[in-house]
């Protein structure tokens, strides 16, 4: 339940509403969250008056402000053709309107498939106060005490390094019961990224060979079970899409 409703117009406001503890006040990029029922209080910041929907390229990465819509990332013609492809498969066309790049990643569990992707690309988050930068991995797994009272203000991802996504789900359009993303970059570094399962993606083998990248997958998901699919299943197709994922970078994996 919102309370109160704030719309400041420079980031010092922002960061002044953010650090209050007398009310949970949490910033607001496109509201697709926010706005879903609740009866817990909360004080919202509507970051709209801030321009951090902007989509820059520099040198070579791509820096994704904050407020970005994940249809705005889909329409950047810098954007990788496969991260298109996990963003469709993420949301639809009408949610990929509001929903907001940093509002998306934050709200994310271990099935979704945006989130996947972006771990698997070491994709690097801004938090102001402290300009601290975390890779989108680390944040997931220490969200709630790492946003406290501070804002995440931008994504930097690469456009160096080559993506593969694959999944499997009931049906093309449901969310993942198994999904694996794999990172290539030039100096062979690859990096294998599992979801379908759990509150935020494993990262399953990060470093410079593919040596065993199908067993890791496999015994990274040794235990996930639970009511969509047994951890038997889990470990089997965590396996043949990792090898798919290599497949698709030529990538060998032994």
């Amino acid at each position: 339940m919102i309370v109160e409703y704030h719309r400041p117009e420079n980031l010092q406001a922002v960061l002044e509403l953010l650090a209050r503890t007398e009310v949970k006040t949490v910033p607001m990029g496109g509201g697709s969250v926010l706005n879903a029922p609740s009866t817990d209080p909360v004080a919202v910041v509507d970051l709209q008056a801030l321009g951090l929907d902007r989509i820059e390229q520099r040198g070579g990465n791509l820096v994704l402000g904050a407020t970005a819509t994940l249809q705005s990332l889909l329409d950047d013609p810098a954007l990788p053709a496969e991260l298109g492809k996990v963003i469709r498969h993420e949301a639809t066309y009408n949610l990929r309107q509001i929903a907001t790049i940093a509002g998306a990643l934050l709200a994310s569990d271990g099935r979704s498939s945006l989130a996947v992707a972006l771990v698997a690309l070491d994709t690097q988050v801004l938090l102001l106060p402290g300009d601290e930068q975390l890779g989108a991995g680390e944040l997931l797994h220490i969200r709630e005490e790492a946003l406290r009272g501070r804002l995440l203000k931008e994504l930097t991802l690469p456009l160096n390094a080559r993506l593969s996504y694959h999944y499997i789900a009931r049906t093309p359009e449901d969310l993942p019961i198994v999904c694996a993303a794999a990172a290539v970059w030039p100096s062979g570094r690859l990096r294998l990224v599992l979801g379908g399962y759990g509150a935020a993606p494993l990262l399953a083998l990060d470093g410079p060979e593919s040596s065993g990248a199908e067993s890791a997958a496999a015994n990274a998901y040794y235990s996930a079970a639970d009511e969509w699919a047994s951890a038997e299943y889990r470990r089997d197709m965590a396996g043949t899409l990792a090898r798919r994922c290599l497949e698709d970078l030529s990538v060998k994996s032994q």
